[in-house]
């Protein structure tokens, strides 16, 4: 088994930082002591309390402690693995790009941790931390020349290997470089290869429809053909190098096509008319079956009637039985007699209630009337 870079850390950071919890003695004496608990000799709460007690102790030690201390440490801790003897007798933390610098265990934004120069931001030498045992020769392996005498290099940063035209100088802190996509391998890398990297993006030409430039890359998600504000994905590496337009255009067309019916409204079925109120009305087909649409009111089509045969009339009272008031005039008045029909039975109802307490009162006076024609 080979130990990862990242296991390699961990271990360093406990080992110097909690070193007793990494001891043999420590784990043998916590499962003797489990154990008694399994037993009923020990309870565990005893157990758990000494643990917790000196374990928390050892955190509040390390909590003041700067990132730069903690790197400090497991850099010193780890140098053997990170910085192994060089053939020529130098000294293995040396930066090889600007000879002056030195090496030192840094942390990525990415939460990771890599090796990079000193000399930061001056020299911007970077490596990943086990890229001296996996072949540190490969970083910096020039491939050849382009046209203006520039080295075309391999390189290894922390994000993969990656090609650069040039150095990094005060006059060019920021060379040219690509990141080598899926699939290839730095050990394959040709200098062709490395060239084609480095002219992205390609400029495929002219889009017929507008005259804009249609190009193709290679992004953070993949490689694509742009023409304007529109970005197509496309589904190998290798037909950045070799698309045309005519299999541009068709890629750009296909992700119009799918915006357009994901992202825009859709066509009514029949347009009946329009409404006395303004605005048209349209019989829309729904996801619960078809329907008529006036502005934002939908009203749902009975299931004996079709939308071939639906007409304007019957629209309108559909509409207006939707929206209530917000219907036409002649809806309207159908629909305002209705409500005051069901309002007047309760009012009778609510009238009946008192007469039948007074019915009450009337037959306890007839009783006493009993009583004295006995």
């Amino acid at each position: 088994m080979i130990p990862e870079d990242k296991g390699r850390l961990v271990t360093a950071f406990l080992t110097n930082f909690f070193r007793r919890y990494v001891e043999y003695d420590f784990t043998a004496g916590l499962e003797n002591e489990l154990d008694e608990v399994s037993a009923g000799d020990l309870q565990y709460r005893d157990v758990l309390a000494r643990f917790w007690r000196d374990f928390s102790a050892a955190v509040a030690d390390t909590a003041e402690l700067r990132i730069s201390e903690v790197l400090e440490k497991i850099d010193d801790f780890l140098s053997p693995h990170l910085y192994p003897l060089r053939a020529d007798g130098g000294d293995p933390r040396a930066c090889p790009t600007c000879g002056s610098g030195r090496l030192h265990l840094k942390t990525a934004r990415s939460g990771g941790a890599f090796i990079g120069c000193g000399n930061y931001p001056e020299c911007r030498y970077t490596r990943p931390i086990s890229g001296a045992e996996e072949g540190g020769s490969a970083d910096g392996r020039v491939l050849g020349q382009d046209e203006a005498g520039n080295d075309i290099s391999l390189r290894a940063g922390r994000f993969g290997p990656y090609v650069q035209r040039g150095e990094a100088s005060e006059a060019n802190p920021k060379p040219d470089r690509a990141s080598l996509p899926k699939g290839w391998t730095p050990d394959g890398l040709t200098l062709d290869r490395a060239l084609t990297l480095l002219s992205l993006p390609r400029q495929i030409g002219a889009h017929p429809e507008d005259g804009q430039p249609v190009e193709a890359a290679i992004g953070r998600f993949g490689p694509y053909v742009k023409h304007g504000s529109t970005y197509a994905n496309l589904p190998d590496v290798e037909e950045v190098f070799t698309i045309g337009m005519n299999r541009a255009v068709e890629v750009l067309a296909q992700k119009a096509s799918r915006g357009r019916a994901t992202g825009s409204a859709p066509a009514p079925l029949r347009e009946l008319g329009a409404h006395p109120d303004g605005g048209a009305v349209q019989v829309m087909a729904g996801r619960y079956g078809p329907y008529v649409k006036w502005e934002k009111v939908n009203a749902t089509l009975p299931k004996d009637v079709a939308p071939e045969a639906v007409t304007l009339e019957q629209a309108l009272e559909l509409i207006a039985a939707k929206a209530g008031a917000k219907g036409g005039k002649k809806a309207t008045a159908k629909k305002a007699p209705a409500k005051k029909a069901v309002a007047k039975p309760a009012a009778k109802k609510t009238a009946a209630k008192p007469a039948a307490k007074t019915a009450k009162p009337a037959a306890k006076k007839a009783a006493p009337k009993a009583k004295k024609a006995e």
